[in-house]
């Protein structure tokens, strides 16, 4: 275990490896599990003001899903998260030419339409953040849907913490991902 400033992070962050290898998986996060993308209470705010620029690149399934539930939704748990398509795909979610998932809202921050990437949760992927109440848990999900990833990543000998860089610098700022770094070096 690691501990930066209220960060505790899991050992297998700097163990395990892992680069998506969009090519095999197909973008499968988007559409595998219980609900869709898990959303941060400061993110609800940014998803009202960025909707009516995305929608542009949305599909019609996912605009009908956003008019119906909302731009986001609230879980059994008090959490919030991105509405789904038929308790499927993130409402979010399009498909390109070649059948792979990817997301509406990167689309248009990619096109400079917003300047919000996507959320959080969706861009830290495969970690998965658990606040509590004096800090946060950065732990890695482990799931058979990105084991081509974990492959990838190992043979490029990328360990996850690595291939998150930007994702965690967004979330905890430069200097906090250049203590991670030290603290990683120090183990090993």
């Amino acid at each position: 275990m690691i501990l930066v400033e209220n960060a505790v992070i899991s050992d297998d962050i700097k163990e395990k490896f892992f680069v998506c290898n969009l090519e095999k998986c197909k973008g499968a996060c988007c559409v595998e599990g219980d609900l869709g993308a898990p959303l941060e209470e400061e993110e609800l705010e940014v998803m009202e003001e960025i909707y009516e620029e995305v929608k542009p690149y949305m599909t019609e399934e996912g605009i009908k899903a956003v008019e119906e539930q909302g731009k986001y939704i609230k879980d059994w748990e008090d959490d919030y998260s991105t509405p789904t398509i038929n308790d499927k795909e993130c409402a979010y979610a399009i498909y390109d030419e070649k059948g792979t998932l990817k997301c509406a809202i990167e689309q248009a921050y990619n096109e400079g339409k917003i300047s919000f990437k996507k959320p959080i949760s969706c861009h830290l992927y495969p970690i998965r953040i658990t606040k509590y109440e004096e800090y946060d848990a950065l732990n890695y999900d482990q799931w058979s849907i990105c084991s081509d990833a974990c492959t990838f990543g190992k043979e490029l000998n990328v360990p996850v913490y690595k291939f998150l860089k930007e994702p965690l610098i967004r979330k905890y700022g430069a200097a906090w991902y250049e203590q991670l770094i030290k603290e990683v070096e120090e183990e090993n």
